[in-house]
């Protein structure tokens, strides 16, 4: 039996406005400091690593740099430290037991949840999750295992809750839980593993009996530590009674009164340390202050903050506080701040700001881990980078994105987007030189991707190449298609899994680091070499390695669910700087700040659900089965979140900051400033102060001076301006000059979207083809059954732009009104004595004028013969057409420069007078499939201008319009008529933006 201690607990706290690591410390230096043997022999049990380091550093600090033997600093782990809660690592070394089996790892544990959840459902004749869901399903019930372990409570007392007290789906969760009964107990045991958290206990209590039976004569201090793991708090009873024993606890508040003392809750900063002094058995007025002295200074913010805290059962005695507030308030700022983004920008100005005092230091502390990103990127701006703390996550770093696009880009068949985000990875060179690895994408890109998505796979793109490669130049191809097939060879064993019904996970998992690998080779180095390269690739290659281990225990898998799941195993891996990357400025986290104090502490993003965190979310009980079963309250964080920051909020010098709107939705205050603002007048605040920093990060992207951006003014040479232009492009030359400038003279084409879907063009395009087949095939008499026909030519053009989703459900249905529509109409006018004589015709039409000759070229969609004998030119339209009001001012002159043209006998075999311009909106709807908007001698009259005067107008337009441009001085100006165009290809070339507001309040009008 182990006998029990006599010695009553000795127990310590270092009030909040002290540094706790420096003031313990000095303690020690004091206590055990004048032999250096002895103070080598003491040892110090802390949270977890970090403390460690944080402690190892105040004496560095303190002993001036000079040689120092230093005490055993170990770490024991802490509740809200869950990275290094199971770890072996948060147990004193030398303490394991060798005869235990060693703790499960992480994955291995969660395939094996896999399997079991998998046969459960099974069991049940229900449809398991599917593997990335199961996957994450596990990972909870993992955590949930590891929290009832740590609670050192029985999964056999489930049988306990009663059912029927409980809404149904709370009663299915029951039975879900069951798995974890009878069912893994017996498949850990086979494994010859335990699981971490109850190897934990186990180790604990082991060190506990030890220290019951044969005391340690050495110096033991437990220090910083809240208690909040039972085995933890068991630990700390025995240690504060050993006889060289003592536990040193943050901030425990020694002048609360009783009353609230009594009535502490779960979201209390006291109440953790009320429930460890409890367990303990240990009055308050027991606790000694680890080391005495001091200026008093800081006395007053505790008192305040104190009062924050205040439980609601006592805050009557906020009418009858008495105390400095000055005194309270002095060198705490508060900046309520517009937004995340000033937030961020604010915080790092003071940052750089600190850095002007020599040796000064500043800490950033803060849960919110999207804010503290938004600082160390605004402190880039100067050349910083800042040690965070808390680490980046693996699935954000540069390998992990590599190796989650190669394995989408394989599993999406190699569609555009995902191969092409592959394929320019930085990481991604294939073995060869890196810039021309980049040449080749470019240019994969550009023949092959701009535009509809070619036949998927391999093969396809292959295919598509070599299609390529028939109709234009052919040496460039080549060397493209001779690239692209030692790409796809590299590719091809981890895309031959993907053609599977199942694989197991470790043969998927292999193929893909070889072909990570492989892609990742450059002329200079290995794959690997250059893949699991710096913390990042080093974290990428340990998650590696415990999945390959772990692999014989999931069972085989769809290999498209591959990639869902390599995505949920990512996002469980943190990576961390091994060394600080700045000596004096840090990001913490709150745990962090408990034990350490910066010169400038600034505490951020306090507002609710961030700083405090909201109470998590229980998947698998209600807050009364919690209680029922044992579980701590979900409000425990809170609590624990509320002492952190009351140990950060007492140094002496703090910036509180929060932003007022987070992505343009309000934000509500952290409960702890709302308080404060009850008891502090709001006047008290500089709120001056937040203004000067406002205008100051304002200012930093402000430029010294500003630059009128005016419209442009090309005013090309008149030799290199274009003398051909189609009749479409004159009405591009009239409406927005700056376009034809780009395309015909600076030689600028927009590129087709990637991967895009068919657009209006395109529609166009195959309407006017299959339009143009039927007539060009039956310009006399038409089939038995023309509908029939013109479906099937339809068909034809639309080719394998049909497959589309879009095209056959929107499309292909409109083009059948269309030509039920068009069918029907043909039989009228050739009834009436219409007859075709050209469709898709092209001519050509030269004007000698001063500047020189001016080519108008045309292709006209239709051109009939009328029964009067005079011709009519048509022209389909798929989307708008031109108004009369357009035409007769001259915006739309296609139409009747087609019929100056007809008229002056450019096209050949055709002349005659035209006496009929007419527009076919061929729209596809149901109720009106399409309209006819005709230009002839009856609308004429009605718009008081016949045809020849609306084609001799187009002419002489035309003529002032070349003669225009052939002046040195004519610029091509960017959208002159903004009402007639809207937004144009060019625009952001000629940075539209930028001019046209001013040119519109200058001259009181549009530009």
């Amino acid at each position: 039996m182990p006998r029990r201690l006599g010695k009553n607990p000795e127990l310590y706290t270092i009030p909040a406005r002290t540094s706790f690591v420096e003031c313990l410390a000095l303690g020690l230096l004091d206590r055990y400091g004048s032999d250096p043997l002895i103070l080598s022999d003491v040892l110090v049990l802390l949270p977890n690593r970090r403390a460690v380091r944080s402690l190892r550093e105040a004496f560095l600090r303190l002993s001036g740099e000079k040689a120092l033997l230093l005490p055993r600093m170990q770490p024991v782990g802490d509740v809200d430290e869950d990275e290094l809660l199971l770890t072996s690592g948060a147990l004193p070394t030398g303490l394991d037991d060798v005869d235990l089996p060693p703790a499960i790892s992480t994955y291995q544990r969660q395939l094996l949840l896999m399997k079991i959840i998998r046969s459960w459902y099974s069991k049940r004749g229900k449809e398991a999750p599917e593997v990335a869901q199961c996957a994450i399903l596990a990972g909870a019930l993992g955590r949930f295992l590891d929290q009832v372990q740590t609670e050192r409570l029985s999964f056999g007392d489930l049988k306990e809750l009663v059912p029927e007290d409980y809404a149904v789906h709370w009663q299915d969760t029951l039975d879900f839980l069951q798995i974890l009964t009878p069912g893994w107990p017996t498949v850990l045991e086979a494994t010859g593993y335990m699981d971490a958290a109850e190897r934990r206990n186990v180790l604990l209590e082991g060190l506990k009996k030890q220290w019951l039976e044969n005391q340690p004569t050495h110096p033991v201090i437990a220090a910083g530590s809240t208690g909040s793991i039972p085995a933890t708090a068991d630990l700390l009873e025995v240690i504060a009674r050993l006889p060289a024993g003592c536990v040193v606890l943050p901030g425990v508040d020694l002048d609360m009164d009783s009353e609230s003392w009594e009535v502490l809750g779960p979201t209390h900063s006291q109440y953790s340390m009320k429930m460890l002094l409890n367990k303990i058995g240990v009055d308050r007025a027991e606790i000694d202050l680890w080391r005495e002295g001091g200026d008093g200074s800081g006395l007053a913010r505790e008192r305040l903050l104190g009062e924050v805290m205040r439980p609601a059962e006592t805050t009557d005695k906020w009418r009858d506080l008495d105390f400095d507030v000055k005194q309270a308030l002095a060198g705490l700022t508060r900046l309520d701040l517009p937004g995340a983004r000033e937030e961020a920008g604010v915080i790092a100005l003071i940052l750089r700001e600190v850095l002007e005092t020599p040796e000064r230091t500043a800490a950033l502390v803060t849960p919110d881990r999207q804010l503290a990103r938004r600082v160390t990127n605004e402190m880039q701006r100067w050349g910083i980078l800042i040690d965070d703390s808390a680490g980046t996550p693996l699935f954000n770093t540069a390998p992990a994105l590599y190796l989650r696009l190669v394995a989408w880009m394989v599993a999406e068949d190699f569609a555009p987007v995902p191969l092409l985000a592959a394929l320019k990875h930085p990481l991604m060179s294939a073995g060869m030189d890196t810039g021309r690895f980049r040449v080749m994408v470019r240019r994969l890109e550009k023949e092959i991707f701009r535009g509809p998505r070619p036949v998927g796979g391999l093969d396809g793109i292959d295919r598509a190449i070599g299609v390529k490669m028939a109709e234009g130049d052919s040496k460039k191809l080549k060397e493209l298609r001779d690239w692209w097939r030692g790409v796809m060879a590299l590719m091809q064993p981890f895309a031959a899994l993907f053609d599977r019904e199942k694989v197991s996970f470790d043969d998927i998992l292999l193929a893909h680091i070889g072909l990570a690998e492989a892609l990742a080779a450059d002329e200079n180095r290995s794959g690997a070499e250059n893949l699991w390269k710096g913390e990042a690739g080093e974290a990428a290659a340990g998650l590696m390695e415990d999945l390959q281990l772990a692999a014989e225990n999931m069972e085989d898998m769809s290999p498209e669910h591959y990639p869902a799941l390599f995505e949920v195993f990512l996002g469980d891996v943190t990576v961390r700087p091994r060394y600080g990357q700045h000596p004096r400025l840090n990001i913490w986290g709150p745990l962090e700040a408990r034990l350490q104090h910066a010169d400038v502490m600034i505490l951020a993003g306090l507002n609710e659900g961030s700083w405090p965190p909201e109470a998590a979310v229980d998947p698998w009980m209600s807050r009364p089965m919690r209680r029922d079963f044992g579980l701590p309250s979900l409000e425990q964080k809170i609590g624990l979140s509320a002492h952190d920051f009351v140990q950060a909020c007492a140094a002496p010098r703090v910036i509180l900051t929060r932003a007022e709107k987070v992505d343009g939705t309000p934000t509500v205050k952290s409960r702890w400033l709302a308080r404060l603002d009850a008891i502090v007048p709001a006047e008290v605040f500089d709120h001056a102060e937040a203004r000067k920093w406002l205008r100051w990060y304002d200012e930093l992207d402000r430029p010294a001076e500003s630059i009128t951006i005016d419209p442009p003014r090309p005013s090309p040479p008149v030799k290199v301006r274009p003398r051909t232009l189609s009749v479409t492009a004159i009405q591009t030359w009239m409406k927005d000059p700056y376009s034809l400038y780009a395309q015909r003279i600076l030689g600028l084409e927009k590129l087709d979207d990637l991967d895009a879907d068919p657009n209006a063009i395109d529609k166009g395009v195959v309407i006017h083809q299959a339009l143009e087949d039927f007539m060009t095939r039956y310009p006399e008499k038409l089939p038995a059954d023309p509908l029939a026909e013109l479906e099937e030519l339809g068909r034809k053009a639309f080719g394998p732009i049909l497959d589309r989703p879009m095209v056959y459900a929107f499309w292909w249905p409109r083009f059948l009104q269309v030509a039920k529509w068009f069918v029907e109409e043909e039989r009228k006018r050739r009834g009436e004595g219409f007859k075709t004589l050209a469709t898709e015709h092209k001519g050509e039409m030269t004007f000698s004028l001063p500047g020189g000759d001016f080519t108008l070229r045309a292709k006209a969609d239709r051109i009939d013969a009328c029964p009067d004998g005079m011709l009519s030119i048509i022209d389909y339209k798929t989307g708008m057409a031109a108004t009369a009001r357009q035409l007769h001012a001259g915006y739309a002159p296609q139409l009747p420069l087609e019929g100056l043209m007809v008229q002056s006998g450019a096209f050949e075999g055709l002349s005659g007078k035209v006496g009929d311009l007419s527009y076919w909106q061929l729209k596809g709807g149901e109720e009106e499939p399409a309209k006819i908007t005709s230009f002839n001698g009856e609308a004429s009259r009605q718009n008081k201008q016949d045809v020849g005067e609306l084609i001799e107008k187009s002419r002489e337009g035309l003529m002032k319009l070349v003669s225009y441009f052939d002046l040195e001085d004519s610029a091509y100006l960017s959208n002159p008529n903004p009402a007639q165009l809207g937004y144009g290809e060019y625009d952001h070339l000629a940075r539209t933006k930028e001019w046209q507001g001013r040119v519109k309040d200058d001259d009181g009008g549009d530009a």
